[in-house]
Parts: structure tokens; C-alpha cells; sequence
């Protein structure tokens, strides 16, 4: 399933549900297994969120330290990081935030 993202902001970014479910999350916009339909960030609402998300990825890379750096591993087999998954999104709010506009997501149907 594809959920998208959008705001007046910004463009829309797409995200496959199990890479978004994580993010919303962390957020607080996930509440169980099941994805909503829709859901919205009100621009007074974005301050808290790109706070969480950020905090979430602080974490990971403290929490990632401990891997040994001088075992190389193929770029292929690396794992896509939070940091990494999250950066248009948080863009998106940060844009938002700053034009005082709402965040909008939508889950399309599983056919």
C-alpha cells in the first residue's frame, strides 16, 4: 500500500505503508497494526512531531555507534537508515512549519 504525504508546502512524498508505518510511529499518528486512511499535522501540531522524529534519529545514531567501523560492507547489503527514510518528510514539515501549513497523509486502497 502507497501513502502519501502532502502539503501546499512542498511536494508530495511517497511512501510504501511499511516504510511509513515506523514514522508514524514514532509521530504518534499510529496507534496499532492497522494504518488509518488519512490522517493530518496541523501546523501548530509539526513543532512536536519534527521534535519526536528527530529525537528518534539521534537515538538510532547513538544506539549504531557501537557497530566496527573498519569492517566494510557492501553498499548493497547496508541497511536504508531512519535518518535517511525520514529526510523529505521531515523537509516537508520543516516547509510547512514555516508557512504555517497543514501536513496531510493518505493511505491508498489495497486493491
Amino acid at each position: 500500500m502507497l501513502v502519501t504525504f502532502s502539503s501546499k508546502a512542498g511536494a508530495d512524498v511517497l511512501m510504501l505503508s511499511q516504510h511509513a508505518k515506523p514514522l508514524l510511529k514514532i509521530i504518534g499518528k499510529l496507534n496499532g497494526p492497522e494504518l488509518e486512511t488519512r490522517g493530518v499535522w496541523m501546523p501548530e501540531q509539526l513543532g512536536e512531531a519534527i521534535a519526536l522524529l528527530e529525537a528518534a534519529i539521534a537515538q538510532e545514531k547513538s544506539a549504531n555507534t557501537d557497530e566496527d567501523p573498519d569492517e566494510p560492507i557492501h553498499p548493497l547489503a547496508q541497511p536504508v537508515s531512519l535518518r535517511q527514510r525520514s529526510f523529505t518528510l521531515l523537509d516537508l514539515f520543516r516547509r510547512a512549519q514555516q508557512k504555517k501549513l497543514p501536513v496531510l497523509w493518505e493511505a491508498s486502497s489495497a486493491w
